[in-house]
């Protein structure tokens, strides 16, 4: 069996929680579309945040079809066609307005009242890790995906230096193995269940996510 090794990137939250550059155009007016799929509990952007993100010099980065977040890679791993696989793994982060680009949705919210669907947005920290496993015996399935989010960058920071070392030394390919022999204990478990047996069978902290971003 391949022997999965993961690399820990450099990559650390931006603590700063809050835009505050406004949009440079005095010409521009959010209209309807800039505000479609909000997503008042992820990390999505929609095209009024990319806005901001851009005009605060900040990247951000396609994420399954049209969605787009500021998400940093925390975990990576070498190609690999067997065994266990890493299918995922991002720090990510959803910011507030303060400032010149808080008083500019202010100005707009007159004409444009879902402008306060931005304004009411508390920034968000999240951690996101998600390993497979298949094999050449027909054996597939999610070895973890732990989700952690939080409102307090320093709390859900202090998570990831507490994670990053757990989830680096662990050896997912024994780990799979031990796994298939308690498939009974986990297997007929829902979405829930299974995160919470795995979650106390890894001796890791349960799963926190999709916390609503609205004050």
């Amino acid at each position: 069996m391949t022997h999965c090794v993961l690399k820990v990137t450099n990559h650390r939250f931006n603590p700063a929680g809050c835009w505050s550059r406004p949009i440079d155009s005095v010409l521009f007016q959010p209209l309807a579309e800039d505000f479609e799929l909000f997503d008042q509990n992820g990390y999505d952007l929609t095209p009024l945040e990319q806005r901001f993100a851009r005009a605060n010099h900040r990247a951000y980065h396609s994420h399954r079809e049209h969605r787009q977040a500021i998400k940093q890679t925390w975990f990576e791993q070498d190609y690999q066609i067997e065994g266990a696989i890493l299918n995922h793994s991002n720090l990510f982060e959803r910011k507030g307005y303060g400032g010149a680009a808080r008083e500019q949705l202010l100005a707009w919210s007159h004409a444009m009242p879902r402008c306060h669907i931005l304004l009411a947005l508390r920034p968000k920290w999240g951690l996101d890790f998600s390993m497979d496993y298949v094999d050449r015996s027909g054996n597939a399935f999610e070895l973890l995906h732990w989700e952690y989010d939080g409102f307090d960058h320093d709390e859900v920071d202090s998570m990831r230096e507490r994670m990053t070392p757990v989830l680096a030394a662990t050896d997912w390919s024994d780990a799979a193995q031990r796994l298939l022999q308690h498939k009974s204990e986990w297997h007929d478990l829902d979405f829930f269940g299974q995160s919470a047996w795995k979650c106390r069978y890894f001796g890791i902290p349960n799963e926190r996510f999709k916390m609503v971003a609205w004050a």
